[in-house]
């Protein structure tokens, strides 16, 4: 007798369910793309205990027909796909059909749904069968509410993290969502408590504002391109609001959100030396392109896909956050921490305080009544989110040597719903076309600044300044009539170098400086076929290695723009570059060797200038390209506006 046989449908559904249903947030993010797909335009989302009590998914969409309600949870029972041409133009979020199927064999799963024109019904299924199923009362839609999560697999249900982590999970998979989907309503409740809701305006950076705070919000940079094959749209913000992880780069393909290994790179490649080396940007791009350019069937999750031409969208992606920074003024503003912080919240996820700034405020009675019943004309700062502290995020507040840490803030709402949505709209909506989000009277100021009449190069982004002194040998203090600025003499002669060597040792060609003594280089048998192979690409840029027996190679010569106390470990770094990459990148050769002569002669700290140095220094800085951080994404001039310097002294309350 035979051993192979066809497991039952309840067994193969829960082993479907291993791969799809990982948590809570694996539940509502099948359903919100179910619930796309069916058009819908606005869709709420109830969860109780994080998701593990109740999860409750509601939308207007087309429905279900009673026809399709004795499938809806069978494996592989889909409408979207009918022949195997379709799996190469997948248009939908869902597409696999194993949703619904995985969710009710581990859950109990009541389906109501409506169709126009038709009666209502109602499906109750548990352990991946249906149990119940009769007409009932229901609006055009569906509504799904999934209960008692995991019941069955004991295992699964103790791999659940603490509720606060579950929940983070879920917001994070709603706020991509609606980020990709403005055009969508879309909200969600945690226990009866509001954590997210969207206006359904179109406007994505409303809805970045609304999960990343205004003070974000203000600092995006929209960026649009395209190739033969794809269309780009995104909103990339500047180069101070930075993160630790690449937790807040959210790329969609066609709508879908995915994760890659080389967009990621391409991404923050287009920074460059913006960021600081272990910092990552905050940037919401959207690449539309043909469905059968991406293969998304690639893991059940769907996070995965394989893109073809991923090497021209990786240039596109560089190409144009590069251009979204490379005329704009990037002195970033001195942080004051809040006053005031009245209701702090333990929640771990990200939604961060919103901050609602006027640069001139009313002095009399009248006016501060009136700044009361409207909280976005308020001339302080108002408070209408707490904010968290994660050990794992850091944002940086300038003041002086070093940058504290302080991030993933939760918003809590002390004003009404509607207040909120008003001021949130009226900040923004003027502002959308110019891709940039700038609504303070300081930013402005400065953009007249690119504009003064002296400065003939569109390259001076930094306002002329004059130089008041020093401090401990290491800050340059100076002003003008925006306020005072704070410049890193180090960083800015970094910076300066830097440029000036990028320059010089890209014009020098390949020729070499032979050595009286060779350097010997041992390497083991794989490595050695390794650089046997690509040999040829090392002597292209003036690395020739001779055979000296065994494994072992030497090299008397080396590119005159090696710096030459360094010619050895630059050598060295090359070869582990091409046995790790299996290729050769001058390229990124030389701009290391430029970072580190730059770095080596530039002023130190506690080195004191006198003013006419240190005014030459800041002209010579003025003319830079990338004036703002050195090579190595520090930055280089802080300021502190007006505003900011009589607050700090009482002068406005």
């Amino acid at each position: 007798m035979g051993h192979i046989k066809e497991l039952q449908t309840s067994l193969a559904n829960k082993i479907a369910a291993g791969e799809v249903v990982e948590r809570p947030g694996s539940v509502v993010k099948e359903l919100l793309e179910n619930a796309i797909d069916a058009d819908a335009t606005e869709i709420n989302i109830e969860v109780e205990q994080s998701g593990i009590q109740s999860i409750r998914v509601v939308d207007n969409g087309t429905g279900i027909e009673a026809d399709d309600l004795d499938l809806v949870f069978h494996r592989h029972a889909t409408s979207k796909l009918n022949h195997d041409d379709d799996l190469f133009h997948i248009r939908t979020l869902g597409f696999r059909g194993e949703a619904l199927a995985s969710i009710a064999s581990v859950a109990k799963v009541t389906l109501t749904t409506c169709t126009d024109g038709e009666e209502g019904h109602e499906v109750y299924a548990e352990n991946g069968q249906i149990i119940e199923q009769k007409p009932a009362k229901a609006k055009r839609g569906t509504d799904i509410l999934v209960e008692s999560l995991f019941y069955n697999t004991p295992a699964r249900l103790k791999y659940i993290k603490s509720l606060y982590t579950e929940l983070g999970k879920i917001t994070d998979i709603v706020n991509r969502m609606a980020m990709s989907h403005p055009d969508i309503r879309i909200s969600l409740y945690s226990d009866g408590k509001k954590v997210l809701r969207t206006n359904g305006s179109g406007r994505t950076n409303e809805v970045m504002a609304e999960v990343y705070g205004m003070k974000v919000a203000k600092d995006l940079v929209h960026i649009s391109g395209d190739t033969s094959d794809y269309h780009l749209e995104g909103y990339v913000a500047k180069p101070e609001h930075s993160r630790s992880n690449k937790h807040y780069i959210s790329i969609f393909i066609n709508g879908r959100y995915i994760k890659n290994f080389v967009l990621d790179k391409a991404i923050v490649e287009g920074y460059h030396t913006l960021l600081m080396v272990g910092r990552y940007p905050i940037c919401y791009i959207n690449i539309t392109m043909d469905p059968i350019l991406v293969d998304v069937n690639v893991h059940p999750t769907k996070l995965e896909v394989r893109l073809s031409k991923e090497s021209q969208l990786y240039d596109l992606i560089v190409e144009k956050i590069r251009e979204a920074f490379k005329d704009r003024i990037l002195i970033p503003h001195n942080n004051m921490k809040q006053f005031d912080k009245k209701h702090k919240v333990l929640e771990q996820f990200e939604q961060q305080k919103m901050d609602f700034h006027q640069q001139q405020q009313q002095q009399t009675e009248s006016n501060e009544d009136e700044n009361k019943a409207k909280p976005s004309q308020t001339d302080t700062t108002a408070q209408l989110s707490s904010d968290i502290t994660d050990d794992n995020e850091t944002t940086y507040h300038y003041s002086g040597n070093e940058a504290s840490t302080q991030d993933n803030e939760i918003a809590e709402t002390v004003t009404t719903e509607d207040d909120y949505s008003q001021a949130q709209r009226d900040l923004l909506q003027d502002m959308e076309g110019e891709g940039e989000l700038s609504a303070t009277d300081d930013a402005s100021r400065e953009n007249d600044d690119i504009k003064d009449a002296t400065n003939q190069s569109p390259h001076r982004r930094v306002p002329y300044m004059e130089v008041v002194g020093q401090v401990h040998g290491t800050y340059i203090i100076a002003q003008n009539e925006d306020g005072m600025y704070m410049i890193d003499q180090h960083a800015a002669q970094e910076r300066i170098k830097y440029e000036y060597f990028r320059e010089k040792i890209g014009e020098v060609t390949n020729e070499v400086q032979n050595l009286l003594i060779p350097l010997t280089f041992h390497f083991s048998r794989d490595e050695k076929m390794i650089i046997e192979q690509y040999k040829d690409e090392l002597d292209k840029v003036g690395v020739h290695l001779e055979p000296f027996g065994g494994n072992d190679y030497i090299v008397d010569s080396y590119p005159v723009w090696f710096p030459s106390n360094e010619a050895e470990d630059i050598i060295k770094d090359m070869i582990d570059y091409v046995l790790e990459h299996k290729k050769v990148e001058v390229k990124k050769i030389r701009e290391e060797a430029a970072i580190m002569m730059s770095c080596k002669r530039s002023i130190k700290a506690n080195h004191y200038l006198k003013n006419n140095e240190m005014a030459d220094l800041i002209d010579q800085l003025r003319q830079a390209e990338d004036p703002f951080t050195c090579p190595h994404g520090r930055p280089i001039i802080i300021n502190f506006s007006n505003y900011e310097l009589e607050r700090l002294f009482k002068r406005i309350v």
